[in-house]
């Protein structure tokens, strides 16, 4: 709950930057930062997920191709 309302406050700042007409670089910067943090909360949830619903067995070869899933997501949401 801590890192969505991180993103909550990350969104406002956005909000508020285009309301005061910031500038571009600026507004860029805060869309960034927040897309960042969604990733990071999409890739923890995810990851949650697959432990907890996925890897119902604890068979080596499971385990091994769900942390492998888990590596390659983490990267793509980087």
């Amino acid at each position: 709950m801590n890192r969505v309302r991180r993103i909550r406050g990350q969104i406002e700042g956005v909000e508020r930057a285009l309301e005061s007409e910031a500038g571009c670089g600026v507004v860029l910067q805060r869309i960034a930062a927040a897309r960042g943090a969604m990733n990071a909360l999409m890739s923890e949830v995810l990851e949650e997920h697959v432990r907890t619903h996925v890897l119902t067995s604890k068979a080596r070869a499971q385990v091994s191709a769900a942390e492998e899933l888990l590596e390659v997501v983490r990267t793509y949401l980087r």
